[in-house]
């Protein structure tokens, strides 16, 4: 691994396409203002000075138009980096994924892949007006044939992004767009790349356990460290891929410790969450001192900016429902 240097999680991102653009000629980006604007975030900014409209390609204001073509790009021996601007926009190009993307390697026995992978900022806590601000992972994770990505640090941001391009499935990269600017670490400098499907042990732990991913990571870090002054080692696993699951650390967790909190920004019915509980209930139930518990947003439309705060789940609201998991007898 080259030594590198500090960056944002956002920097990491344009880092991994430039790499990705330089060592690969069949990798191209595409979508709504990515080229000479540099994205909504800034996120290609200089690449379309650098390698041209050829290959930082700005598209129509149609979602499901650039899923549409990243997906005959894939098929034709390219490898298509398509954005959509935010989650909440994702929704008009769910037909292209979920029924095409999807299912071209089962439809066809293996004869065709989709290499693309598809980048769009998710999550709430930046002040975003409605569709701006969606958790919306359960229904890609429920799709077979999806692998979900998701970065919390700036040096899996460039990892797992490149793990990415290079996958010969799709992936769907979800960008947590409160981390873009607000955290800063050490990123390798070259190619890294950071295995799809293998969590990251953010903090060891025997007395308890915090499954997290994306923005929910720093707010569950704080929560274990609050524990601690009560006298509780508790471990926090950055899930990273949301599909695959990394099953085997899960069940691991969930055994050495018997005590689970799981943490996401999504509603709580239906949610990944209630997978993973499921997961240590069949790995770790011999093992477990506790009813599993998770801390999720309400079942309703995301609100309004005004009272977002109140909405997602806070340090304190993670550390009220890790009490009462740890002094469950």
């Amino acid at each position: 691994m080259s030594p590198g240097t500090e960056k944002t999680l956002l920097a990491a991102v344009t880092e991994a396409l430039d790499v990705a653009l330089a060592e690969d000629p069949r990798v191209l980006l595409l979508g709504e203002d990515i080229g000479l604007n540099g994205g909504v975030f800034r996120a290609t900014d200089g690449l379309f000075e650098k390698y041209g409209g050829e290959r930082v390609v700005d598209t129509p204001l149609a979602e499901s138009a650039i899923v549409g073509a990243a997906i005959g790009l894939a098929l034709s021996g390219l490898r298509p980096v398509a954005e959509i601007q935010f989650m909440g926009f994702l929704y008009p190009a769910l037909d292209q994924i979920l029924s095409h993307v999807s299912r071209f390697r089962y439809r066809s026995r293996g004869r065709f892949t989709v290499p693309l992978v598809v980048r769009m900022p998710y999550g709430g806590g930046v002040q975003a007006p409605e569709l701006h601000a969606e958790s919306a992972e359960a229904h890609l994770v429920h799709t077979p044939g999806l692998k979900v990505a998701v970065p919390s640090t700036p040096a899996d941001a460039k990892g797992l992004l490149l793990s990415a391009i290079d996958d010969p499935d799709p992936v769907l990269f979800l960008e947590p767009m409160r981390l873009y600017r607000s955290v800063k670490g050490e990123v390798p400098a070259g190619v890294h790349k950071v295995p799809l499907g293998k969590a990251r042990i953010v903090r060891e732990g025997n007395d308890g356990v915090i499954f997290c991913w994306g923005a929910m990571v720093p707010p569950s870090l704080q929560a274990a460290r609050r524990a601690k002054e009560d006298g509780f080692d508790v471990a926090v696993v950055d899930l990273r891929t949301l599909s695959p699951l990394d099953r085997e650390t899960i069940g691991k967790f969930a055994r050495q410790t018997g005590r689970v909190l799981v943490v996401h920004e999504a509603p709580l019915t239906g949610g990944l969450g209630a997978e993973i509980v499921a997961i240590c209930q069949e790995e770790a139930f011999w093992h477990l001192e506790a009813p599993p518990q998770r801390v999720a947003v309400p079942d309703t439309p995301y609100p309004a900016f005004a009272v977002e705060e109140d909405y997602l789940p806070q340090g304190a609201t993670i550390y009220r429902a890790l009490q009462k998991t740890l002094k469950e007898p």
